[in-house]
């Protein structure tokens, strides 16, 4: 595999991702699913934290971040308080109050995506598929992305 192959499998692997996700109750996904996820993602693993952090430590730009903690806030993933020191910015962290979407997420599967993805398929193509996916979730977990860019950022 070279790296333009490489790219363009992380991209079909976020669409499956996409597709695996559970229909929100308003019967359609709003779109920019993958922004939000990660900006979920970050915001869990940092609690405490400010968009502008976020934005720094993902790689998004700021506005796509304040779009994000918006959808996260209003569906209750995400709580935002005034920083004590500066009351111009928001701490964001984890609602401890699980959601019925939020739980709703974490039970879903990937399987049916995964195989739709494969189309027509030995029922063994897609356990080996699945356990492929098992073993890289395992080393590629999103902390290689914060030592990806800590390593650009000591390369410059």
């Amino acid at each position: 595999m070279n790296p333009v192959e490489l790219i363009l499998l992380g991209r079909t692997l976020m669409k499956i991702g996409e597709q695996a996700l559970p229909t929100p109750a308003s019967g359609r996904h709003s779109g920019g699913e993958r922004t939000v996820v990660i900006v979920m993602n970050d915001v869990y693993e940092n609690p405490g934290t400010t968009v502008t952090e976020v934005a720094q430590r993902t790689g998004l730009p700021q506005s796509a971040v304040s779009g994000a903690i918006a959808r996260l806030r209003e569906v209750g993933s995400v709580l935002a308080e005034p920083d004590p020191a500066d009351r111009r910015r928001q701490l964001l962290r984890r609602d401890p109050d699980v959601t019925p979407r939020r739980r709703t997420v974490a039970a879903a599967g990937i399987t049916d995506a995964v195989a739709a993805a494969l189309g027509e398929h030995d029922p063994a193509d897609l356990a080996q598929v699945l356990a492929a996916l098992e073993t890289l979730g395992h080393w590629l977990s999103p902390q290689t992305i914060v030592r990806l860019r800590a390593e650009a950022t000591e390369q410059l």
